[in-house]
């Protein structure tokens, strides 16, 4: 049984144990990346292949006359053509629930920090401004508490909940948006109403042609001028020119972005730009606690095991 994982080094820098996978699929070979030209190669022989950045085409696909399994380490499944797949006989699982405690501390670490505004006071503390004007240092940027406050959760999965979670802790009234694109269900409220009345809101649904753009220059309009934006889900959500010019005309207080539409931008996005005000952003790290990682791979082996005794474990098709 030849099984090869790809991109091994978009997974872990030597820091996760592999034995699972190893006695899962004995002979594994794991490549630290694997350049677009050597994937068809790589794969032409092999029976099980994993992957986590890796883009698995039709090309690529029709090339592996012998794969069986394609195990995905993570969720989104964006980089496997799911028909040629289907169409071929190749079962796709994936990996769901590892990073729930790593994605909900990114979270929050964006909306204290940005409430708190820790990256400016820090600065203040050690420029020499604390000394000069204390009461400047002290009273330069507004700070409240989230005690009272409204939580908007669009997305109501694993990652909102726990999300909501923290924010009740705190003291935070949930609010969660009805699915988009779906009817309307009890004690949910649509997408325009959460943003009107939402202090933060915070983003955890899937791409999909009904949450593209979902966060646009209308809907920025509609948050409050002091409201903040999460995102940790997926970059295509969210208009990044628009919320670009909402930062900088003062019309949003702050923004945590770890995700973008093209990831890496390699042909740029308009919220790169350092001079954009209190916005956070962050290499889509929010799923990278080691603990998350070593769970994923462990996963993947439990996929891979149950998938060689004729099971469906983790199965996308």
């Amino acid at each position: 049984m030849r099984t090869v994982f790809l991109d091994y080094d978009t997974v872990s820098n030597g820091d996760l144990d592999t034995s699972r996978l190893e006695q899962a699929a004995s002979g594994i070979r794991f490549y630290p990346l694997t350049a677009d030209k050597e994937i068809i190669e790589r794969v032409s022989h092999a029976r099980i292949v994993l992957i986590n950045k890796v883009q698995l085409t039709r090309e690529r696909l029709e090339a592996a006359r012998e794969l069986e399994l394609i195990a995905v380490a993570g969720t989104g499944t964006d980089g496997v053509d799911l028909a040629a797949a289907e169409k071929r006989g190749i079962a796709v699982c994936n990996v769901r629930g590892y990073c729930t405690a790593s994605v909900v501390q990114h979270a929050w670490a964006m909306i204290l920090s940005l409430t708190q505004h820790l990256s400016q006071y820090a600065r203040l503390a050690t420029d020499g401004s604390w000394v000069e004007n204390e009461k400047y240092a002290v009273l330069a940027h507004p700070i409240r508490e989230l005690s009272g406050r409204v939580l908007g959760i669009v997305g109501w999965g694993t990652l909102g909940r726990g999300v909501a979670a923290v924010g009740e802790a705190f003291g935070m009234r949930i609010l969660v948006c009805n699915r988009p694109g779906a009817a309307p269900e009890a004690g949910r409220v649509s997408l325009d109403e959460l943003l009107a009345a939402a202090d933060i809101v915070s983003l955890h649904c899937p791409s999909t042609p009904a949450t593209r753009g979902l966060i646009g220059a209308r809907e920025l309009r509609l948050m409050k001028p002091d409201g903040l934006l999460i995102n940790t889900a997926r970059g295509a959500l969210v208009d990044g020119a628009a919320l670009a010019r909402a930062l900088r005309e003062g019309r949003l207080a702050g923004a945590g972005i770890d995700v973008l539409p093209q990831e890496p931008p390699i042909d740029g996005d308009p919220l790169l730009d350092p001079g954009i005000p209190n916005l956070i952003l962050t290499p889509h790290i929010a799923w990278a606690a080691r603990e998350a990682r070593q769970r994923c791979i462990d996963e993947m082996a439990a996929n891979i095991t149950d998938f060689l005794q004729g099971g469906r474990r983790g199965r996308v098709i």
